[in-house]
């Protein structure tokens, strides 16, 4: 019990005093940051949707007709016979 007395007459140390607006002050900080960060994401997802669609309308590739697949191509590159073949 004497250890809990001197415990008690002991002065308090000074940095206790302003550990509450410390802390609270770090919490300003964090939230800051964080809608700071919100923003900042907002933006990049802004400017890259914005580049995208810049760069999808400006470079127009020439329409191609596709050659029709048939199955009877003799030598189709992609038939199986083909691919596993080792000649």
């Amino acid at each position: 019990m004497d250890e809990l007395r001197i415990l008690n007459e002991a002065p308090l140390p000074a940095g206790l005093d302003t550990l509450d607006e410390r802390v609270l002050s770090a919490l300003a900080g964090r939230q800051r940051e964080a809608s700071a960060t919100r923003r900042m994401m907002a933006l990049a997802a802004f400017v890259s949707l914005g580049g995208g669609f810049i760069a999808g309308s400006a470079v127009i590739p020439p329409a191609v007709a596709a050659s029709p697949i048939t199955p009877l191509i003799p030598a189709s590159p992609l038939a199986p016979s083909t691919l596993l073949d080792s000649r």
